[in-house]
Order: C-alpha cells, then structure tokens, then sequence
C-alpha cells in the first residue's frame, strides 16, 4: 500500500504538468475569479444582496431552468455602487472547457430545494448557449 501513494502522486503531478498553456491561463483566471468572489462575500458578511440572500449563499447556489435542469453554478456576484447583486457570473453546467457566462439577476426567483437555496430561471440551456461569454480576466 505504502507504494501506491507515491505513484500516485507521481501521475498526479505528471498529468498536472500535461495541461496546455491554454488549460493553465483558463486555470489561473477561475482562481483569481474564486478568490475574489470568497474576499467580496467576506466583506458583504450577513448583508443581503438579492431576494434576502447573502454574497455568500448566493455563491451556493445552482441556477435551474424552470424544469429543474441545471444551468450552472454561481461563481461571483456583481453589485452596484449600492451593495445590491446585478448579475451572476455562472459556470455553464457540463461545459469542456469550462464556459462562463453573465446571467441577470431579474428573472430569478430563489428556490428551496432540500437544504439548498437555489435560482430559478425562465432560462433554457440553449438560452445559455446563446449568451455571449463572459470577459474572466
């Protein structure tokens, strides 16, 4: 057993090393898109930003279609100089490589779906597709 984590962790490395300069930079960006979107809920604290959600939650939630298919997860949040969420930068479920794009937040509705706030959408996917992507710099 003892033989098999090194190994592992060689391929791990190895793989990691395999990605394209392309597949590092779209790397580097979701991580800079991450951080930022974890420092600004941070400093938004308990203070709703939309439909009396926090920054926070609102990077838990999933965007759905009115049937329930996924439309993607929130990965930021973009405010007005008043604090109040304008648009939701999401990942676009099952994309490769990964697709980012800006939805509204009017048109939104919070959904609970177990333990889960999430967002319904009168979006479809292919509403989605249609977007332009969004600028991750």
């Amino acid at each position: 057993m003892k033989m098999i984590f090194p190994v592992a962790l060689g391929t791990a490395v190895f793989l990691a090393g395999c990605d394209t300069p392309e597949e590092q930079a779209a790397d580097r960006a979701e991580d800079r898109i991450e951080q930022s979107a974890e420092q600004s809920a941070l400093e938004s604290g308990d203070t709703p930003v939309a439909f009396g959600l926090t920054e926070r939650q609102l990077l838990d939630a999933e965007v759905l279609a009115a049937d329930g298919t996924e439309l993607g997860d929130v990965e930021a949040v973009t405010k007005d100089a008043g604090g109040n969420a304008t648009e939701l930068l999401i990942e676009v479920e099952d994309s490769d490589p990964d697709r980012f794009v800006n939805v509204p937040v009017d048109g939104l509705e919070p959904v609970v779906r177990g333990d889960d706030t999430d967002l319904s959408s009168s979006m479809t996917m292919d509403d989605i597709a249609a977007l332009p992507d969004a600028q991750i710099d």
